[in-house]
């Protein structure tokens, strides 16, 4: 077929590996950037891949959280604040994850070798790794994407409108609600590419509409209001993301 389950997923991930400090800090803060472990990662078994979801997010999470403290104690500490008290302690947290990933997927096939390089982060000076640009802004992270197990031939794929190319720049107060349900989306894709796989030949003529695209389309609404509600707690209320959420079966 023409592609792998969650073929959207794997278009909207490109990039990851580093989140933004928020911008209304200080420029001299510098920023967090970390290697991307998802683009090291082999196809990833159906059945690890929600533990290695939730392990990615949190890869995401914690660089996140990272950069936030990188701005809130700007002048503490001696020379080696950073390294000691937001650097080392990034480390071993990414160190945990990667190698729960590494674990996940051993358990169904194949381990993944050589992740724990990826553990180490480093601080770039201001300018050196880009900005959103506007005050109090921070740029969202791209939902983690997986490379997937291939389909079986002849079951298509579902692909979905990009919600994340379409969103205007997020406030740093809500980024954390509006990351969870970019994840969420790119959840409800894969499960939806996994039964699109699983229930080939089984319904009528109208099965894959009643049973997959209508109940996608439904989470997807709920999980896209959600972050139009997060957005406009705190600022400009996007319009017209709702159109966003109806999916197409593409034949192989």
């Amino acid at each position: 077929m023409a592609g792998t389950v969650g073929l959207a997923a794997v278009i909207m991930g490109a990039g990851l590996g580093l989140a933004a400090a928020d911008t209304s800090a200080a420029d001299d803060a510098g920023v967090i950037v970390c290697p991307s472990v998802v683009d090291r990662l082999p196809a990833v078994p159906a059945a690890a891949r929600a533990e290695v979801d939730r392990d990615l997010q949190a890869l995401e999470t914690q660089l996140a959280e990272a950069n936030a403290r990188l701005v809130s104690s700007q002048g503490q500490g001696g020379p080696n604040f950073v390294d000691n008290a937001i650097l080392g302690p990034l480390v071993s947290k990414r160190t945990a994850a990667i190698e729960r990933i590494a674990i996940s997927i051993g358990r169904q096939g194949q381990r993944p070798a050589g992740l724990e390089q990826f553990a180490t982060c480093e601080l770039v000076a201001a300018g050196q790794a880009g900005g959103s640009g506007a005050d109090d802004v921070a740029a969202t992270t791209p939902p983690a994407a997986l490379p997937e197990v291939p389909a079986a031939d002849g079951a298509g794929v579902i692909v979905c409108p990009s919600v994340v190319d379409r969103l205007p720049a997020v406030p740093a107060a809500a980024r954390a609600e509006v990351d969870r349900d970019l994840q969420a989306l790119e959840t409800q894709l894969a499960e939806a590419n996994a039964r699109l796989v699983s229930s080939q030949g089984q319904g009528g003529p109208n099965f894959v509409d009643n049973a997959i695209l209508g109940p996608l389309v439904s989470k997807r609404t709920a999980a896209i209001e959600r972050i139009a509600i997060s957005i406009g707690r705190q600022g400009q209320r996007p319009a017209g993301l709702e159109q966003l959420a109806t999916c197409e079966l593409r034949e192989d």
